[in-house]
């Protein structure tokens, strides 16, 4: 959420910037025009409450002197009434403003490109290379079925498409990636393992900025308050909540493991076989809070701990700054990493990491006290895939697949399979 002050004493630069990611400025436009019926009431009420002190004050007088308080008293009421109204309206235009505050977005850093969407990404590096095989790469949906460890025909019978059945190895081998990203992120790139719930309250979806402006992507428990969380960034980054942390304590890194659920209402019927895009799915999470100074470099470092999944599985990948128009809601900066896939012959995100700065903590009041003193701050928050598992499946059995049709197991990952370095249709 944007600051009132920023709203309130840059407007011109606030309607440029906006502009930019594609807002609409009359929501811009509304807000100015509530704010100013909100400072109008304030200071009217203000004014009033001085004059009922004043008049109070005049009751007594006129009290102890034994005359007649009847007009002075008449008058307190009038002026009690008309407070009571305009304190009302106060609250309004309160609401009103939080309403249009929920919908603006975050604003974009100087350094992020300018253009509407993806064709004015930039590419920042590569890194690997695309393997070159001597026969036609198969797509991932058609090596798992062939390997017998993905079923997508009784998936379907389960819970309908979008979702997927992981079979024996499969099964292990999504079980797999997840402990390996976990063990690196905790033991090599210093993050704290949760549990977190699965599912989340309306507050930590706000927060997070999911909500308002997203609720038809996410799954909502009916007649409950409560829903299905469609990342771990949503628990993760709600934890510290209200709260008032040390700076001695940042940066916080957390990781967690968890199912996410997402209705995927504007993809368009997009990806609509195999892992890609599904409305359940399996993903390893990172969140950082951080001082104001140091959330530049922790972007950088998020990019980082995040491609070493990818460098140690052996899968060639890029990393890419989205453009204004691109970017996801709360960021003010996006690197996507991207995961070259040989079926498609093209890189497919498989990673998002992102510098809210304080646009989050401003929603759920995260501060931080400096130890020099002062006021609380506002931490900035970062969140990040470390990575999506089903994505990294499809990525180690594509770019790892040979023409015999087997998938040979990165080496980093061996361990976690017990050792096992291929999947074959005896799998």
């Amino acid at each position: 959420m944007l600051s009132r002050d920023l709203l309130r004493e840059r407007p011109d630069e606030v309607r440029s910037r906006l502009e930019d990611r594609g807002v609409d400025l009359m929501l811009v436009e509304r807000w100015a025009r509530l704010d100013g019926e909100r400072r109008e009431a304030l200071v009217e009420v203000e004014g009033l409450k001085r004059t009922r002190n004043e008049a109070s004050k005049k009751i007594g007088e006129i009290k102890r002197e034994g005359g007649d308080a009847h007009d002075a008293i008449a008058e307190v009421g009038e002026l009690k009434g008309r407070i009571e109204i305009l304190e009302t309206r106060l609250g309004a235009l309160d609401e009103e403003l939080r309403w249009v505050e929920l919908r603006l977005p975050n604003l974009a850093d100087d350094e992020v490109p300018l253009g509407a969407d993806e064709e004015s990404n930039r590419v920042e590096r590569e890194v690997g290379e695309p393997p070159a095989f001597d026969f036609e790469p198969r797509a991932h949906w058609d090596l798992g079925a062939e390997l017998g460890i993905l079923d997508f025909e009784r998936s379907a019978k389960l819970a309908g498409s979008r979702f997927a059945l992981y079979r024996g190895a499969g099964a292990r081998l999504e079980r797999a990636l997840a402990s390996f990203m976990l063990d690196l992120h905790t033991e090599e790139h210093g993050y704290t393992e949760w549990i977190p719930p699965y599912i989340a309250n309306e507050e930590s979806l706000t927060t997070s900025n999911q909500l308002p402006k997203f609720a038809d992507d996410h799954f909502h428990l009916d007649d409950s308050g409560y829903w299905l969380i469609p990342t771990a960034e949503v628990p993760l980054t709600n934890i510290h909540r209200g709260e008032i942390l040390d700076e001695a304590e940042l940066p916080l890194r957390y990781t967690a493991f968890t199912p996410c659920f997402r209705a995927e209402a504007g993809s368009h019927g997009r990806d609509v076989r195999g892992l890609i895009r599904n409305h359940q799915f399996h993903k390893v999470e990172l969140v950082q809070l951080t001082t104001p100074a140091a959330s530049a470099a922790a972007l950088e470092e998020m990019v980082r701990h995040a491609g070493r999944v990818l460098e140690l599985l052996e899968v060639p990948y890029r990393v890419v700054t989205l453009s204004r128009g691109d970017m996801g809601f709360g960021a003010a900066r996006t690197c996507d990493l991207e995961v070259w896939l040989p079926s498609q012959e093209t890189y497919r995100e498989i990673s998002s990491c992102s510098n809210c700065r304080d646009f989050q903590a401003r929603r759920g009041a995260i501060r931080y006290r400096a130890t020099e003193g002062g006021r609380p701050r506002l931490v900035h928050t970062l969140n990040g895939s470390g990575l999506a598992v089903g994505r990294t499946f499809v990525a180690v059995l594509e770019n790892h697949q040979q023409s015999d049709g087997t998938v040979l197991i990165p080496e980093r990952l061996r361990p976690y399979m017990g050792g096992r370095e291929r999947l074959s249709s005896l799998s």
